[in-house]
């Protein structure tokens, strides 16, 4: 979940295009990436793949992830959350702290970024109407206002288990398919649980840091020891909720195969139910290190994802 930092002088070296990756945090988008393969995966199963629509979408969202990836470290930078933060750099270069950028530079990144992403998302609003325009207005105002005020009121959680469930992958699915339906919804949510219990965990990561700047996520709300209960239950829930698909019948009974990540479940409830360790961990790795929270829900949700996607796949070609 990390992205290499740059040694002195390899940034002048790069061309723009390079620049534009690093800055936006281009390799922490997988979770956009994998919130658009499940709802082309559920608009087939609805009877419509659309595959060059489902690329428009893939290519609008990552714009628009991209942007909001700008326009945090913009917001931040310009606040002072961003001054010696030690875990910012942990998941990615700082292209304004760390000298890279001037933040009229910056801006004009995150201006051509967006207008790039409202490109592509008019043309499907032209091409398939109904629901596109509400669902693109509802993805702008999470870029534009997640980073403040939602976050700062604790708000930018439950946002992210909206956009990346609901918005990412229903809207994905309805925009190909032109239609979606409860199930959907349901499935949306189960996949959406892990990445907000990766953000869960970098928030108790950073807990007395936000504290101290007052960005009052929802773990400094809450208390780390209760925020961490929190992802114990979101990485249970994603289970619970795929084994009671197949208990009720909506689902083939090879959507159970996501159990065998459950080992590892194990293993990340007895660590969300201990304060972090005070030193590193001898098999951790050092680059991610003081993060832990973070990096092991991350380490959860690239085993539990796959099977998910996978076995939702086999069971509908079943």
């Amino acid at each position: 979940m990390t992205v290499p930092s740059l040694a002195e002088g390899e940034w002048e070296e790069l061309d723009p295009m390079s620049r534009w990756l690093i800055a936006s945090r281009f390799s922490v988008l997988l979770m956009t990436l994998m919130s658009t393969v499940l709802g082309g995966l559920l608009a087939a199963r609805l009877g419509s793949f659309d595959p060059p629509i489902w690329l428009l979408c893939l290519t609008g969202l990552m714009l628009a992830h991209a942007t909001n990836n700008l326009l945090n470290d913009y917001t931040d930078s310009r606040r002072g959350i961003d001054k010696d933060n030690y875990s910012r750099n942990q998941y990615g270069v700082h292209v304004l702290e760390d000298g890279l950028l001037t933040p009229s530079e910056l801006m004009r990144y995150i201006v051509l970024t967006g207008l790039a992403a409202i490109a592509v998302g008019a043309v499907l609003v032209g091409i398939k109407g109904g629901m596109t325009a509400g669902l693109m207005l509802a993805g702008a105002f999470f870029v534009l206002f997640y980073t403040w005020p939602l976050k700062y009121l604790g708000l930018g959680e439950p946002a992210v288990l909206l956009v990346w469930g609901p918005l990412m992958v229903g809207g994905t699915c309805y925009v190909v398919s032109g239609t979606w339906n409860n199930e959907v919804i349901w499935l949306s949510l189960l996949y959406a649980l892990g990445p907000t219990a990766v953000l869960f965990g970098k928030h108790i990561d950073k807990l007395e840091f936000d504290a101290d700047k007052g960005v009052r996520t929802l773990p400094v709300l809450l208390g780390e020891r209760l925020a961490r209960r929190c992802v114990q239950a979101m990485l249970l829930m994603q289970y619970l909720g795929c084994v009671l698909l197949v208990v009720l019948g909506h689902e083939h009974w090879i959507l159970l195969a996501v159990l065998l990540a459950s080992p590892f479940l194990l293993r990340q409830l007895r660590i969300f139910s201990r304060t972090k360790p005070a030193q590193r961990p001898e098999q951790f790795p050092e680059n991610l290190w003081p993060l832990w929270f973070a990096p092991n829900a991350f380490a959860h949700t690239r085993r539990f994802t796959p099977l998910f996607l996978g076995a939702l796949a086999v069971g509908s070609w079943l």
